[in-house]
């Protein structure tokens, strides 16, 4: 006869991976305003929701609040939720704006390297995609931001101010304020 273990194999399981209702694998470690992990049981910062179907102007808005905050990984979970369910036409511009929101966050976090790549293929697919349309979609002054990202990933390469204060260095969606 072998030895027991007092475990269970559904414990095990629960100690793996955090999953959702639905079986998912979700990561329930508590996180700083850059997205980090921390700690089980240390104080982080509320998580966004994901799968908000918000309108454009509402992620954009929301979007700015959080990379105002220095919370630039939160503000790519907008993006990315626009992405996801919005028009087919405009994935591509959602898709940019969250990676130059994570090329800040890398950024933020001292990841010269991420950062900078990250911050150009955003650019570079917001640039694409305005390329057969509008200028402003949803009052986002895309030359703007794409100029940002491009003058931004050349100072991180640079080694300036790296690790930046996101908050500082964040982008205006809509233009000058």
């Amino acid at each position: 006869m072998g030895t027991t273990d007092s475990t269970s194999t559904d414990d095990r399981a629960a100690a793996g991976r955090d999953r959702d209702d639905e079986g998912r694998a979700r990561n329930a470690r508590p996180r700083d305003g850059l997205g980090r992990p921390l700690p089980y049981g240390a104080e982080g910062v509320p998580r966004q929701p994901e799968g908000v179907v918000r309108r454009p102007e509402e992620s954009v808005a929301e979007a700015q609040r959080l990379l105002d905050e220095g919370k630039p990984f939160h503000a790519h979970e907008v993006f990315e939720d626009a992405w996801k369910s919005g028009p087919e036409d405009e994935r591509e511009l959602w898709r940019g704006l969250a990676q130059m929101a994570v090329g800040l966050t890398h950024a933020a976090r001292g990841n010269v390297t991420g950062g900078a790549r990250l911050l150009r293929r955003g650019a570079g697919a917001a640039e694409e995609w305005a390329a057969g349309a509008e200028s402003r979609p949803h009052g986002i002054d895309l030359p703007g931001v794409v100029a940002w990202a491009r003058e931004l990933a050349a100072e991180v390469e640079r080694g300036e101010g790296v690790p930046l204060d996101a908050g500082a260095r964040a982008p205006r969606l809509r233009g000058a304020a």
